[in-house]
């Protein structure tokens, strides 16, 4: 059933767009508090961007279609034609031509007028995912309807070229609005538990409150699914800021320049030697709560910063031996991740003479891993951060930062 007699003429899309981005921090507003804490904050940055980003509509000129049939056709204004009274409709048996655009997209957006649109309306209907534009002859020359069509469908595009480069333009900023905005809505949740923690007394249970949470469907587009995740009350557990996550790995990188300087004194040494050097210098600076530790006596984890029995910051080294067993690393790494937004660094020794080859390899075995999220950044030509997920809960974000060192072989 069409629905619409003319395009691009029933909202302002500036006004959408301003809608949108309100919506957006509404949803993350009014989410249940306790929900927001315990889900991956890039799961659900992930979640909003994929639900409030525009859809532009794109035509598809290769899915056209035309179809015709007999119409009455008022010639009233067709002054060639000696009509007396042209004030009222003179019918006539003629040819309706219709042809049929095809689209996907968000069917809304046809009918918000861009900051650059024609001045008159462009007069057509929409059908379910189609465009939909009526001509009407009384002769069979398809010559005239054709230039029409074609003008019509220019000007569509051309109106959709600025639809579509104002949706862009909204969807590059998306990511990092909901980024801010979830960041202040978790400052403030965990500041207002805070607050009433300072009372000395027990929070009121809410035993009406959901367990689930659903966000309202505003959009006719295939909705994303939340991240699944408890609503039971939140606990924050230590973190090692990001201040002393890159001093760590400063350290451990001087210590690897060390390694490179004296050959001689490294050439025979092998994991566990080259581990205990690096744990000297770290225990030099890292006292008390954070320090580095030595092996844990079970799982020999090589590098482990701990604050209140929790590990918080860890690294594995490793000699490159190929690509399954530097995966196989990545898994032991993540073995022992059981915390909220760890920290880890996996350090790698090259004794191979073609270290390009293994820094070739690295970035594309790290987006294989089902553990990997997103490319964080590189830090150097032999430097990559990127964001995991925890082996056993996708809720739990870590950084891993792999560390590759050529380890003198004469």
């Amino acid at each position: 059933m069409r629905n619409r007699d003319y395009l691009f003429n029933d909202f302002d899309l500036r006004s959408v767009i301003e809608g949108q981005e309100k919506a957006a921090y509404s949803s993350i507003d009014t989410m249940d508090s306790n929900r927001l804490l315990n889900t991956s904050e890039e799961d659900l940055i992930n979640y909003f961007v994929e639900k409030f980003k525009l859809d532009s509509p794109v035509i598809h000129d290769e899915k056209i279609y035309v179809d015709q049939n007999e119409a009455q056709v008022d010639v009233s204004q067709d002054w060639q034609r000696g009509i007396f009274d042209r004030d009222k409709p003179f019918y006539i048996t003629g040819t309706k031509i219709t042809f049929y655009i095809p689209f996907t997209g968000d069917v809304d957006l046809l009918k918000c007028q861009p900051p650059t649109h024609f001045m008159n309306p462009i007069q057509a209907s929409i059908s379910n995912s189609e465009i939909v534009s009526d001509f009407t002859i009384t002769d069979h020359n398809p010559e005239p309807v054709k230039a029409q069509f074609d003008q019509k469908l220019s000007q569509i595009k051309s109106t959709l070229l600025s639809v579509y480069n104002a949706s862009i333009e909204f969807n590059e900023r998306l990511p990092a609005l909901v980024a801010q905005h979830l960041k202040l809505r978790k400052e403030k949740i965990l500041k207002d538990q805070g607050l009433v923690a300072s009372f000395g007394f027990p929070m009121k249970k809410n035993d009406d409150s959901t367990h689930t949470y659903t966000v309202p469907m505003e959009t006719k587009k295939i909705e994303p699914v939340l991240p699944a995740a408890s609503t039971q009350p939140y606990k924050p557990e230590p973190i090692l800021d990001m201040e002393n996550y890159e001093n760590i790995l400063s350290i451990v990188s001087g210590m690897a320049k060390v390694l490179e300087r004296s050959p001689k004194t490294f050439i025979n040494m092998e994991e566990e030697d080259l581990r205990q050097h690096f744990l000297v210098q770290l225990n030099g600076q890292y006292k008390g709560q954070a320090t580095g530790e030595t092996f844990n006596s079970t799982r020999k984890t090589d590098i482990l910063v701990r604050v209140e029995d929790k590990n918080i910051f860890i690294a594995e080294c490793k000699f490159w031996k190929g690509p399954s067993y530097f995966t196989a690393s990545i898994d032991q790494l993540l073995g022992y991740t059981t915390w909220r937004d760890s920290k880890t660094a996996l350090i790698v020794f090259n004794r191979n003479k073609n270290l390009s080859e293994v820094l070739a390899q690295i970035p594309t075995l790290i987006k294989q891993h089902p553990n990997y999220k997103k490319e964080i950044s590189v830090i150097s030509e032999t430097s990559f951060r990127y964001l995991f997920c925890n082996k056993d809960d996708r809720n739990r974000d870590l950084l891993l930062t792999v560390l590759v060192f050529e380890v003198p072989t004469s």
